[in-house]
Formats: structure tokens, sequence, C-alpha cells
């Protein structure tokens, strides 16, 4: 079966790599004191030439405490990504997290997911499951 929306970049470098997969980590963001994400379901994902990255559901999210940017980047094997600033009593973080509303294929689990910038919050943690 053809992919409906393959990512360009696999095909200019097929050497680079992205993989997904779950984490058995418990992952959590903190900003002013404040628990803004906390999920041991998260994703791990595991690219050429950068650090692990985690990306929490949404459902595991203070989505209320989030108000949508305008500001988007560009990944050729990820697809465009949205960000989200936070706000928690009085501190606001700018572009704390992003994620993709519309993953290429090659990532579609990244769907419904945000990752945290560890310098624009207190605190990211990630943890063993059990803490």
């Amino acid at each position: 079966m053809a992919s409906s929306n393959p990512g360009p970049g696999y095909a200019k470098d097929p050497e680079h790599k992205v993989a997904l997969s779950p984490s058995n980590k418990r992952v959590r963001a903190m900003l002013n004191g404040l628990t803004i994400a906390d999920t041991t379901n998260a994703l791990v994902m595991e690219e050429s030439g950068y650090d692990p990255v985690y990306y929490v559901p949404i459902g595991d999210v203070r989505m209320e405490l989030a108000t949508e940017t305008e500001h988007h980047t560009y990944c050729p094997y990820k697809g465009e990504a949205s960000y989200w600033s936070f706000a928690a009593i009085g501190v606001s973080a700018e572009n704390a997290a992003w994620g993709y509303k519309l993953p290429y294929d090659e990532v579609s689990a990244l769907k419904g997911h945000l990752a945290f910038y560890p310098a624009k919050v207190d605190k990211l943690e990630v943890l063993d499951a059990a803490a």
C-alpha cells in the first residue's frame, strides 16, 4: 500500500533514521512549581544526530494552560510543527512545546503528542516509570 503523506526527507537521505517507540519512562514537565505534563505513556523518538525526544500524549498535558502560537517550523522527516506557550501562576513559557498535527506517514504516531523544550520549562524530568 502506498503512503498518502510520505516524508520527502526519507527519499533524499535514506540513511537518516527516525525511530519511534513507546517509552518505559515517566515524563513530567513543570512550570513555576505546577505540573503541566505528566505521563507514563510517552513516545521516545530517536533521530540520527539528535538526543532522544519524549513526546507526551495531549491527554496528559494541561492544555487549559496552553495557547497555540503562530510559530511553525518544518522538518522533511516529520512535517510541519505547531507550537504552544504555557502559563502557570503568572509565569509564561513562550513556544515551550511543539507537536505535529499532520505528521508524515513514517511518524504518524506523533499525532496527538507534544514535546517540551527543557530550557523553556522549569523542569523536564524523565524518570523510571515507578517514580
